[in-house]
């Protein structure tokens, strides 16, 4: 697998809860960090959360508290739990990692899953 692959995204109702899952992409050394972007129709990308190998999670100020960012090594799955989802977090997410492939740093980003929210 070349690039990441994201599956999860849907339909919730606000308020509601969803959980984003990433199949890393394959056949590298190690990763440096793994992350979850979104952008919404007309808005600026936005990095919404990035975890570092030693499980240090961070989280933008609009997801904090309400996002939660998980790694499966085992399966080279990467997750993001979403809860208490509101309108402005309808978007296309994007998973990405930056591994070491050989003698270089490799930054791939998946197709994306939409996340609609409802009111």
């Amino acid at each position: 697998r070349e690039q990441p692959v994201e599956s999860g995204g849907g339909s919730v109702q606000a308020g509601g809860s969803l959980t984003l899952s990433c199949a890393a992409a394959s056949g590298y050394d190690y990763c440096i960090s793994k992350s979850w972007y979104r952008q919404a129709p007309g808005k600026a990308r936005e990095l919404v959360s990035i975890l570092k190998p030693d499980g240090t999670a961070t989280y933008s100020d609009s997801v904090k508290g309400r996002f939660t960012i998980s790694e499966d090594n085992t399966n080279d799955m990467l997750y993001l739990q979403m809860n208490s989802l509101t309108a402005e977090d309808a978007a296309t997410y994007y998973c990405v990692t930056l591994c070491r492939y050989g003698s270089t740093n490799s930054e791939r980003w998946g197709q994306g899953t939409q996340v609609t929210v409802t009111l």
